[in-house]
């Protein structure tokens, strides 16, 4: 396709270049080490040289400052030898030893310094930027597609607008806004879906109809135009900028930046400090942080650790001057065709496009992983590949017509980290004392400033300031290996613009190692859904029915099955595989001091279990969990599979902290668990046991160890469905058979399966919260309605008590309701504005149809004066607000309950 004289792509130009070996051929940039020369690279086998960009001459001998002035970057070269951190002092002890010095790095010791710290250390091996920032295309956006991503963004822009004032440091912060475009129906359902999830928030973000894109771009071509989404104040900024702004201001309070600083060795100390060392010397840190970009698979190996990361290849072109673009007068916002995959925006009085190809084509830097990163390493490129775009290519000339008289002049194609699902990982890490970690950034221009100032706030105040778990690090476990990691990694760089579907799933790299007892029985039954690498039914299909993948925003494929299965369990008796929950082992002599010190609720009988909540000091909710006592001191802990290295992380912390004598053991991957559970469970299960099943012999929330056919079982009376109900924990080995003997023994009363989606329908109907949704680390207990489980009476003084009575005693601003709502074909599913009096007051946590009532049901955080029963709100679903009324809960009671009243003669209040 590319000759070496150059030629007109359906009109796009490409680069001339004499024939190789003339003097004077612009240097290529290289795909490995190649030849440090002074302004580029010499890649011996390079067969396609594309000339560095001016502003991207930034290899070890080159320098290169910015600064803005007006719509304009401009640069200044300085040759000689690289930069080096103007601090010629050392420092031997450290409160916080940051590793890279990127962005994130920089704007970690920035935020650590400001808020008062002392003796922070940044080390970078190399140069500031070097890695992955210097070459970003600087892209700012208010919008993300998650709920608390928004919050991270929100602060990066409002931080990097004062950011030249407060440092004295240019940055080149651009926002002229941005569209993303919608080309079809279903893109349009996305923007709507998205508007409901933003109005609660404090982003700008409207729906605009396509005379208004053309008035603000209007070089677009608007043949297949349906709508935009536009986000005011968007837009991109100098990544090089930025981070010197950041680094001055680090610098202005107190922050120690030293490079070159190469870290060789990480030294755990028993008293939980670190020895960091450097060719310039040895550094004792009470904690350090893991900063180094695509080096920080590298670093983690230092201590044993294999984050999950894979390295990926990114390129954007850069155009010429185009007439059409000078000719403006005012900056084109950025655009973002989502079906064309790839991003725009105005560079100087040219364009800049970046394309995301599909999985099939984009390149991961595979060698990186097998080989590790190649020593040299920092301000280089790879060899482009316009061959792996030119589809994308051709999407944007198409979209944008003046790029076809346009010439490219750059192409950059940089490195950048994945972690498998895309987001990076932030926060302390589980099993290794005060290491953290603030690495996997894809879009690390736009979340620098935000994880700055969170990961500082946690490590200044010892809890995460806002929700944020889907960034915790240890979402990922010991299944997750390097082949799942680059198989996702393809899939989710190849994804990056595809709908984004309530309850999406996606499938590269599953199953992993981490399946249940009963996957090859289930597996052609029902559709899996990803649990922290476990395959976890979610709903199950009978013959006849569409058994496919049919992701929607509205009622789909699965919506009738799923009424079958919760008819199933209200009126039979239903089994569900609950393999994927976290499960830990607590015993020794401190073991109930601990839990009583962890847990707001009472520490349970022996033998009995409850629920219980982990509180943050601020007395917000860090976790929930079933705590059985098992014998005298020795507990079974059981949480949700995604929170359970979270969980079992602060639970490791207090103990150690606490200097308790416990032994604390993950069982999770041991302990299969089954969940039986309707009106005929005691029936079935009593024929596979001795043990007396009666209401009167095995009460509600009572744990035995029996067996059933001779299989070994811990049997707690307990169901998330709040029907009859056990839960039984098994070796994982004998899940097949368990689950063959229960249904086999249930033929007489109708057994069958159910899954997750039944058992969400089933515990929104009896009121019970969900961690994560109802209650996190944003909410307090009392607001979410979790009083009976807080026990402020009691003797211990468990974390997070006094601010509790605190938050008691000032009185509560909102209040966790029950809301029905009757929609067509539409449900909630959580995060939806709540609407009153014409304004956004607060918004649902999750959501479901309710099939006994045939209306939607939700839960939702409304104020404490709108909190009443009955009272009248709106939910915004898809661009329409449906009439919502608050009710009584539960709006089911539980089978407990039920049975209470009719032995106490309540038959009137049922």
């Amino acid at each position: 396709m590319l000759r070496s004289g150059g030629q007109w792509l359906r009109g796009l130009r490409l680069p001339r270049f004499p024939p190789r070996g003339t003097p004077g051929r612009p240097r290529s940039v290289c795909s490995r080490e190649g030849v440090r020369i002074s302004k580029g690279f010499r890649c011996q086998d390079s067969p396609i040289p594309i000339p560095l960009p001016s502003r991207l001459l930034a290899v070890s001998s080159v320098s290169i400052r910015r600064w803005s002035v007006g719509r304009q970057t401009q640069v200044y070269i300085r040759e000689g030898n690289p930069p080096s951190s103007a601090e010629t002092q050392w420092k031997d002890r450290a409160e916080t030893v940051i590793i890279g010095g990127g962005c994130v790095g920089v704007s970690l010791a920035y935020h650590l310094a400001k808020a008062g710290m002392k003796d922070v250390v940044l080390l970078e091996k190399s140069e500031l930027t070097a890695g992955s920032t210097w070459h970003a295309a600087g892209l700012t956006t208010y919008f993300h597609p998650g709920i608390n991503l928004k919050k991270i963004h929100y602060y990066s822009i409002k931080l990097y607008e004062k950011l030249e004032e407060e440092t004295g440091q240019a940055v080149g912060f651009h926002q002229p806004g941005s569209i993303r475009i919608a080309t079809t129906p279903v893109r349009v359902d996305e923007f709507k879906y998205q508007m409901t999830r933003t109005g609660w928030h404090a982003t700008e973000q409207y729906i605009i109809e396509p005379e208004k894109i053309q008035e603000m771009f209007p070089l677009l071509n608007m043949n297949k135009i349906l709508a935009g989404l536009y986000n005011p104040g968007d837009g991109h900024i100098d990544p090089y900028s930025l981070t010197m702004a950041l680094a001055a201001g680090a610098r202005k309070y107190g922050a120690l930046l030293k490079y070159p600083a190469l870290v060789t060795s990480l030294k755990p100390r028993s008293d939980g400090t670190w020895d960091v060392e450097t060719p310039q010397g040895s550094v004792r840190a009470n904690r350090i942080v893991n900063a180094a970009g695509f080096w920080a698979r590298e670093v983690g190996k230092m201590i044993g650790l294999e984050h999950p990361l894979i390295p990926v290849q990114h390129q954007y072109v850069v155009t010429s001057s185009i007439p059409e673009v000078k000719a403006l007068k005012r900056e084109l916002p950025v655009l973002r065709d989502l079906e064309g995959s790839f991003y725009l925006r105005q560079e100087r009085d040219g364009l800049l496009f970046g394309p995301y190809e599909s999985q099939e084509k984009m390149k991961v830097q595979d060698t990186w992983v097998t080989n590790g990163v190649p020593p040299g390493f920092g301000k280089e490129l790879f060899e482009s590949d316009l061959d792996r775009i030119m589809e994308h290519i051709e999407i944007a000339m198409e979209m944008v017509p003046v790029l076809k008289k346009a010439d490219i002049i750059n192409v950059v194609n940089g490195p950048i980290t994945y972690s498998p699902d895309i987001l990076p990982m932030v926060g302390p890490h589980q099993g290794v004392r005060n290491y953290w970690v603030a690495v996997g950034f894809g879009y690390g221009i736009i979340h620098a400033g935000g994880v700055g100032k969170y990961l500082s706030d946690w490590i200044l105040h010892g809890e995460p300031p806002f929700d944020l778990i889907e960034l915790d690090p240890n979402r990922y476990g010991k299944w997750t290996t390097t082949q799942y990691t680059e198989a996702k990694a393809r899939e989710s760089y190849g994804f990056n613009n595809i709908v984004g579907y309530p309850k999406e799933e996606r499938f590269a790299g599953r199953p992993t190692q981490r399946v249940s007892g009963l996957y090859k029985t289930l597996e052609s039954k029902c559709s899996m859904g990803f649990h922290a690498g476990w395959e976890q039914p979610h709903w199950f299909y009978k013959p006849g029915q569409d058994t496919g993948y049919r992701p929607s925003f509205r009622r789909t494929n699965w919506f009738e099955p799923v009424g079958s299965e919760y008819k199933q369990v209200m009126q039979r008796v239903g089994v569900i595989d609950l393999s994927p929950f976290g499960k830990f082992n607590i015993k020794g002599q401190d073991s109930i001091r601990l839990l009583d010190h962890l847990f707001a609720n009472v520490i349970p009988k022996v033998g009995f279990t409850n629920i219980s909540h982990m509180l943050t000091p601020k007395g917000r909710v860090y976790a929930e969990l079933t705590v059985s006592h098992q014998s005298p001191g020795e507990f079974l802990l059981v949480t949700g599979s995604g929170s359970e290295l979270h969980d079992l992380r602060w639970i490791e912390e207090e103990a150690v902290r606490g200097r308790y004598d416990v032994e604390i053991k993950n069982v999770t991957d041991e302990f299969g668990v089954l969940g039986v559970a309707g009106p005929h469970a005691r029936k079935v299960l009593q024929k596979l046991t001795s043990e007396d099943l009666s209401d009167d012999a095995f009460k509600f929330l009572q744990t035995k160890s029996l067996k059933f056919s001779n299989i070994p079982v811990t049997a707690i009376r307990i169901s998330y469905t709040g029907e009859l109900g056990w839960e039984l924990y098994h070796r994982r080995e004998d899940s097949a058979a368990l689950y063959d003997v229960i249904m086999n023994a249930g033929q007489e009363e109708g057994i069958d399966n159910f899954g997750t989606y039944a058992m969400n329908a089933l515990r929104l109907e009896k009121a019970f919260r969900a961690w994560g949704s109802e209650m996190n680390c944003d909410t307090n207990p009392l607001e979410a309605g979790l009083e009976y489980f807080v026990k402020l009476n009691k003797p211990a003084d468990f974390i997070g008590k006094e601010a509790l009575k605190q938050i008691r005693a000032k009185g509560l601003t909102r209040r966790l309701v029950c809301l029905t709502l009757a929609t067509d074909d539409v449900d909630p599913e959580g995060n939806e504005s709540v609407w009153w009096n014409g304004k956004v007051v607060g918004n649902t946590t999750s959501g479901s149809y309710s099939y006994s009532i045939q209306k939607s049901l939700a839960f939702a955080y409304v104020p404490i004066e709108l909190s009443q029963v009955g009272q009248q709100v709106e939910v915004e679903l898809l661009g329409r607000n449906y009439p919502a009324t608050i009710i009584q809960e539960p709006l089911v009671l539980t089978e407990q309950t039920r049975n209470q009243l009719q032995k106490n003669g309540g038959k009137d209040k049922m």
